[in-house]
């Protein structure tokens, strides 16, 4: 399949699936990297616009109240609140600049257990709104990670938001079987090892509940991940599993497609280079990455300090004299870049690994965009929702959960 047709740009919807289907086809997987920052989220730009490849960045709820901003807890704003706005703003900060990059590109929330769903609920009313003024979502995708739960809980509630979702043209990410470790909150490191390995069984359930109502799905199966860091070889990953999944599912359907599901991976820090070729070659279109990049781009910065410690100990003065100035090097400016140039070194890392650079092409030509292009809705006053802000929208939605939850 082609990706010259494939926008660039924030894509959803068909564009999102026809992606998808060419990742499982040509042997390749696109790197979900977590961000928490507009400068994360441009080194990921970057590094995928070098590759020339479709890249995803992904928000966590934590992530998203770290960018509603850490001092909002201290003013007494509900943390579900703060992580919707600052969810949103990613989102938004993205559609403002990804066409300039000239490539594809996802946006996705990460895991989203049951205690976080008021977050979810949030950015859906997000997307509902901006889906009424531009017929597509705000997101490109989001993540329910209800794995924690018993399976049937975990499908029926799966259904039920797929349900919503499908009509504003959102892709769903769901988990069954758990991803070992700790990440943002969600501590799995004493969980059953039985635990860790998806059967074939649990992932044709989900496909049966889920294939009814849409394609835009996948399924992120567990085959011994673990979330964190840890020396490849340490981690005992079994991505053959994944293999016998898509068999099964195959049998079941008695289809002629090999690879009939979109196959997600979690927890890849201490993954040998064959297990991730292993992975992508039985289905997974989509690899998290989150805790490589973090120490990248702390890297980065670490390695600027050192190099420039004699220049950072004040504003004035250093080795070339008492009264020389030092603002060309504690500008913020300057050390962020540094640690954005190794996220992008480390990303660029990813998209290699995963078989996806110079996926685009030669061929692939995306329009230069306007300097006042971007992607992000036009809010018109004759818009029936008049000025509101639809991250009050998604703020008040929140509110409404607890309400019902408490009567």
């Amino acid at each position: 399949m082609d990706l010259t047709n494939i926008p660039s740009g924030v894509i959803t919807g068909d564009a999102l699936v026809a992606l998808f289907k060419a990742a499982k086809e040509q042997g390749f997987a696109i790197p979900a990297v977590n961000c928490s920052s507009s400068s994360t989220c441009n080194a990921v730009m970057e590094a995928a616009a070098k590759a020339k490849s479709p890249v995803i960045i992904q928000v966590s709820q934590g992530g998203g109240q770290f960018v509603g901003g850490k001092g909002l807890d201290d003013l007494g704003v509900d943390k579900m609140a703060a992580s919707v706005a600052g969810s949103v703003a990613i989102a938004y900060h993205v559609r403002s600049v990804a066409k300039f990059y000239g490539i594809p590109v996802v946006v996705h929330s990460d895991h989203c257990a049951k205690k976080l769903l008021p977050w979810f609920d949030g950015m859906l009313a997000a997307n509902k709104d901006f889906f009424e003024k531009t017929g597509e979502p705000l997101f490109s995708s989001h993540m329910l990670d209800l794995s924690e739960e018993p399976d049937e809980e975990n499908i029926e509630l799966c259904v039920k938001y797929f349900k919503q979702m499908v009509p504003m043209k959102l892709f769903l990410e769901m988990e069954i079987g758990i991803t070992g470790g700790e990440e943002d909150g969600v501590n799995n490191e004493d969980v059953d090892p039985e635990k860790l390995y998806t059967t074939p069984e649990q992932v044709y359930a989900v496909y049966q509940a889920l294939a009814p109502i849409g394609e835009a799905f996948s399924i992120a199966a567990a085959f011994g991940n673990v979330h964190g860091v840890y020396k490849p070889g340490n981690v005992k990953l079994s991505p053959e599993k994944l293999g016998k999944h898509q068999a099964y599912t195959k049998a079941q359907l008695g289809c002629t497609t090999d690879k009939p599901i979109f196959l997600v991976m979690h927890g890849g820090s201490g993954s040998t280079d064959n297990e991730i070729q292993e992975a992508v070659s039985n289905g997974v279109v989509k690899m998290n990455i989150d805790t490589d990049t973090q120490w990248a781009y702390w890297d980065g910065l670490r390695a600027f300090e050192a190099k420039s410690r004699d220049y950072l100990q004040g504003q004035i003065g250093n080795p070339e004299g008492s009264d020389k100035p030092n603002k060309k090097y504690y500008d913020p400016r300057k050390w962020v870049r540094e640690a954005e140039k190794a996220m992008v070194k480390r990303v660029g890392v990813s998209l290699e690994k995963l078989n996806a650079v110079g996926k685009l092409g030669d061929a692939y030509k995306a329009p230069t965009p306007e300097i006042a292009s971007h992607q992000c809705a036009d809010f018109k006053k004759s818009s029936p929702m008049g000025d509101i802000n639809p991250i009050s929208i998604a703020i008040g939605a929140i509110i409404g959960f607890a309400l019902a939850k408490a009567m």
